[in-house]
């Protein structure tokens, strides 16, 4: 799988350089046998952009770096170069984002009450305002009228779209991504173990973009099933397959 997710990222043709960070030598060996460049990491870190950070500093050249979680078999190259050429554009802004990331639709009630799929809300300007497991935004009204969560979605047409998934990959900016490493875990951060919640606290601005197109994160062995069912039914390609 994480193979697969390399693939992926060698794909987007504004990515220069992929490398698996891990700490775990059988992963090490896995991708290098692979044909792919691997670097071993410390095994304390938080949080994978932590990890991603030790990596970074060996790169002083890299002024974007690319953070694609390994659970993400199926994201487009093309996400990743559209959130590529984001902070692009950000880092030409004097008020630009020191983080981009994606998002995409949900398409099924049990998503929304998933912890395991994180949600995002977006403001206005496409920044991240929250990130959670829980279902977030709350209906209040729609949900008073309805009686539950699921009565709202069953008898609102456009109930799903208030939601949004949040898709694993980041796009750092080098200072920002280095001064993350800094900071301590934060108390949300913990309760929800996700480490985008401690950039949010510390003020960084995380512009939050749609992805290119729909994708599955493993978090379970259903997810597993799901993922290896829509590739032998061919909607999916490896760039590069051996």
């Amino acid at each position: 799988m994480v193979c697969w997710v390399a693939e992926r990222a060698k794909a987007a043709r504004n990515v220069d350089h992929v490398i698996v960070a891990t700490d775990s030598k059988k992963i090490v060996d896995a991708v290098e046998s692979w044909g792919l460049d691997a670097r071993l990491t410390a095994e304390t870190h938080a949080s994978g952009t932590d990890r991603i950070a030790e990596v970074a500093t060996a790169y002083p050249e890299a002024e974007i770096i690319v953070n694609l979680q390994g659970d993400e078999p199926l994201i487009s190259p093309d996400t990743v170069e559209r959130a590529v050429d984001k902070m692009h554009d950000e880092m030409s802004k004097s008020d630009g984002a020191g983080i981009v990331t994606t998002w995409e639709p949900i398409e099924e009630f049990n998503d929304i009450i998933n912890p395991d799929l994180v949600k995002v809300v977006v403001g206005d300007q496409e920044q991240a305002l929250y990130f959670s497991r829980s279902p977030v935004p709350y209906p209040r009204d729609l949900i008073k009228k309805h009686g539950s969560l699921w009565s709202a979605f069953d008898q609102e047409p456009d109930f799903l779209k208030l939601f949004r998934k949040h898709t694993g990959l980041y796009v750092y900016r080098r200072d920002v991504l280095l001064e993350f490493t800094s900071w301590s875990q934060t108390q949300l951060e913990q309760l929800e173990a996700l480490e985008q919640l401690r950039a949010l606290e510390h003020g960084v601005l995380i512009r939050v973009i749609e992805a290119s197109g729909s994708s599955i994160g493993i978090d379970t062995a259903e997810d597993l099933r799901r993922v290896r069912e829509l590739i032998k039914e061919g909607k999916f390609e490896l760039s590069g397959a051996r």
